[in-house]
């Protein structure tokens, strides 16, 4: 089929390589001439395991090809995905000017019959007002279908290969049909392609990340409750998570959620619930417990040095990115909680495995990088681990003796066993425990 992907960020170039690899061709739109000259070159703009190599395999079977000219992609192709950016506006509502720019670019450049499909996550709506400004830009006929996508960063490729379903949001057979036909080489292994309206199909997509940010800051309540009752999270979250009802994922205490879907897509489902006056009060509270999560270890911090006796630490933190396997530092726990350290008059040094560049947009100077792991233990108070990457599951403890000037360690992520620490002279403070 021949499909035009616009937008070649996270979501646009997951999706049109993926399309690429089962047989597709593809053109992947940007108006960044710089990225689409990278791309060309083969220069992948952001990290995620496998998708260089699928990038550049597509292109060189000449399946997948980069251009600037949304005209050209939107004339070559009969499926045109919209996955451009849709920020959170100052109000908590989605941005969508980007998404209504883009339509009333395709409404002008169509030459014949086109499925529009929105792949950005957008809030209810959204596809009846593409749909009108396509209308007035296009004698052509269209449709707009809702296709949210269900990816996790760090495992986007599997995600998008072997969807644990579908979602198509459409208000025409013709249209739902043609999109079926695309994903049906992905769900082969019989997982389902749901069918169903497109506002049924927008809000799916923020009902589900907003479910899954309601376990996070459940678990991280009732992590922070077990500190002052004296109980072990890991035990009460086994205990809950055993539960078919409530099913293990999700349930693990931390320093609160971040990147680029859950917070966004949490404000903009309560700032359409606002809109419609049908305020949605669990999700207001999920919001504001994870903002609070994400300075709990500055509490501890500052518990354990003192008031005012956090001036003139040094600090050695491992993991700035919101989670594991990605560059991604959108709304990353580590940005608070950094920030107000170098307040205080801390200093900082961090390693992280692939996101130094992209974390330094947000602490310029503020924070010093280290090469290594290691290397940034050298002469620090404390360790802050905020990230749980694999390669600090089993750190060499003896190593770490020799470097850090205080054996003091502040896990964000309860990736160390609190007993097995103690023994070896550590003093551990971590979420729940």
């Amino acid at each position: 089929m021949k499909v035009c992907v616009i937008g070649s960020g996270y979501v646009g170039l997951v999706a049109g390589a993926c399309f690429a690899e089962y047989g597709n061709n593809v053109i992947c739109v940007d108006k960044d001439s710089k990225k689409i000259e990278n791309l060309k070159n083969g220069i992948i703009p952001i990290y995620e395991p496998g998708l260089s190599e699928l990038v550049l395999n597509n292109c060189k079977e000449k399946r997948l090809e980069f251009t600037v000219s949304l005209k050209e992609g939107v004339e070559k192709s009969d499926l045109i995905f919209v996955a451009v950016g849709t920020p959170t506006s100052a109000d908590g509502s989605a941005d969508l000017s980007a998404v209504f720019a883009v339509a009333e670019e395709i409404g002008k450049s169509m030459n014949g019959y086109k499925v529009i499909v929105d792949k950005s996550t957008v809030p209810v709506g959204t596809a009846a007002k593409v749909k009108e400004i396509l209308g007035k830009n296009t004698k052509h006929e269209f449709d707009v279908v809702s296709n949210p996508e269900f990816l996790k960063e760090g495992a986007a490729i599997d995600d998008f290969m072997r969807p644990e379903r579908v979602v198509i949001g459409a208000d025409s057979d013709r249209a739902s049909d043609l999109v079926a036909k695309l994903y049906a080489p992905f769900v082969l292994n019989g997982n389902p392609i749901l069918r169903m309206g497109t506002v049924s199909a927008e809000l799916t997509k923020y009902a589900c990340n907003a479910f899954l940010a309601t376990k996070i800051s459940f678990a991280n309540e009732i992590a922070n409750l077990c500190e002052s009752v004296g109980a072990d999270y890991e035990d009460v979250r086994k205990g809950m998570g055993t539960d078919s009802r409530i099913g293990r994922q999700f349930l693990y205490a931390g320093i609160g959620y971040g990147g680029s879907c859950f917070p966004k897509d949490v404000r903009a489902l309560i700032r359409t619930s606002e809109q419609f006056g049908r305020l949605l009060r669990i999700i207001q509270e999920v919001e504001a417990v994870n903002e609070d999560q994400k300075l709990r270890l500055f509490e501890k911090i500052e518990s354990f040095y003192g008031k005012g006796g956090i001036k003139g630490k040094k600090f050695a933190v491992w993991g700035l990115a919101f989670k594991p396997g990605t560059d991604d530092m959108r709304e990353a726990p580590s940005i608070p909680l950094l920030l107000k350290l170098h307040e205080e008059g801390a200093e900082i040094r961090a390693f992280d495995p692939v996101a130094k560049e992209t974390s330094e947009i947000y602490f310029k100077s503020k924070v010093q990088y280290g090469e290594d792991a290691y290397s940034v233990l050298e002469g620090a108070d404390a360790l802050l681990l905020l990230t749980e990457w694999r390669e600090f599951r089993e750190p060499d403890l003896q190593r770490m003796k020799s470097l850090l000037k205080s054996l003091v360690i502040f896990d964000g992520r309860n990736q160390y066993r609190p007993d097995s620490l103690k023994k070896e002279g550590f003093e551990y403070f971590s979420i729940g425990r």
